[in-house]
């Protein structure tokens, strides 16, 4: 294992997370300088400061060095140890920002891991709680990773600015994954959807419904979008409201789209008309992108086709959005993996825009720390 205590250098603040998630699995530390070196306040955001917190709270023995200003940061990743935990997430980004990278490391703990992450449930920015618990969990069982207590529910909904939300996640360990071959999505067979009003007329819901349906139905008769409209406690501390919405073929893939209003006192209000219209727009566009695996988890899907068994995995994808392109390359120099890329252009059997066929040998990766119990 001489290799592992090579050490990484990166520079600038730009993927701190796939940084540092690839840095935990592959047990190479990392070191990152010039975080924010030129800018006004330098340094990491309460929104990054709050990640590392978390990625301490699941590891056991890391090492975490930040210098005073905060713009250079040295982490020593442990081993993962899961366990029961609790955090409280910077209302700066969803909670998506903080499980888009438990659901990279959860599988592989020493204890199953099951979490209460509190803070903003759905924004602008980051894949809300909704979507990655309708595309992410589907993904994570075709690898293999399943069970009971495999589950990811929100008890409380958060918006932005003031947060709020709560959500409980929890995840069973595996010691190795499956590998897979998820080459031909299908065909649109449903779409389902979830509109949810925060602190806000529930009538809101009922005319993002409509309005989305006004579009989808010219598309395909079975659709059904639930409304969700909490109240009192469980309603955060913030009024907004939107749309998530999931289309699933008959082949088991799920693409989503998803739009959420203007946070409190930013920006101009917008209409619940508009923003149902428009996510109904952004749903058709990732369905013409298409693919095995929507935009939002192509690098969670290219991340457990790495760490499967030493087997041949395929994935079909749509056009590789630049997260992807630079997670590509991050696997390579933490793990010295390289994919096989081949353009699939849209004909006969390919409806949409041009597919990528990623195909990579796993490295063979096993959960080592579960077998020291």
């Amino acid at each position: 294992m001489a290799t592992s205590t090579h050490s990484l250098g990166y520079a600038g603040c730009n993927f701190l997370r796939q940084r540092l998630v690839l840095a935990t699995l592959s047990g190479r530390p990392v070191k990152i300088r010039k975080i924010r070196a030129r800018d006004d306040n330098p340094g990491l955001r309460d929104f990054e400061a709050s990640f590392i917190r978390l990625m301490d709270k699941i590891t056991n023995g890391s090492r975490i060095e930040i210098n005073q200003t905060g713009t250079t940061l040295y982490y020593q990743p442990g081993l993962l140890y899961g366990g029961t935990v609790e955090h409280d997430c910077s209302v700066l980004r969803g909670i998506g920002y903080y499980l888009e990278a438990l659901l990279c490391l959860a599988p592989f703990m020493k204890h199953p891991l099951k979490i209460v992450l509190r803070g903003v449930t759905n924004d602008q920015v980051d894949p809300s709680v909704d979507v990655l618990k309708a595309t992410a969990l589907p993904l994570l069982k075709q690898f293999g990773i399943d069970g009971e207590s495999f589950e990811l529910k929100i008890v409380r909904r958060g918006m932005p600015p003031g947060g709020g939300g709560e959500v409980f996640f929890s995840c069973p360990v595996r010691k190795a994954l499956k590998p897979i071959q998820l080459t031909d999505p299908g065909k649109i067979k449903r779409i389902r959807g979830v509109a949810y009003s925060v602190r806000v007329s529930p009538q809101m819901a009922n005319r993002i419904v409509d309005s989305a349906r006004s579009i989808l139905n010219k598309f395909i008769p079975d659709i059904y979008i639930y409304t969700d409209h909490m109240k009192g406690l469980n309603s955060g501390k913030s009024p907004g409201f939107g749309l998530s919405l999931v289309a699933e073929t008959t082949n088991g893939t799920f693409l989503s789209a998803e739009l959420a209003s203007n946070p409190q006192g930013q920006g101009v209000a917008v209409l619940p008309e508009d923003l149902g219209r428009n996510c109904a727009k952004l749903l058709l566009e990732e369905i013409y992108r298409g693919g095995c695996v929507d935009s939002t988890n192509q690098s969670l899907a290219l991340l457990l086709m790495t760490l499967g068994q030493q087997d041949v995995s395929k994935v079909l994808l749509g056009p590789l959005s630049p997260y992807t392109i630079e997670f590509l390359r991050h696997l390579k120099s933490f793990f010295q993996i390289m994919f096989k890329i081949e353009t699939k252009p849209c004909g006969e059997e390919l409806k949409g825009g041009d597919k990528v066929l990623m195909t990579c040998v796993g490295i063979g990766f096993s959960n080592l720390s579960k077998t020291l119990k």
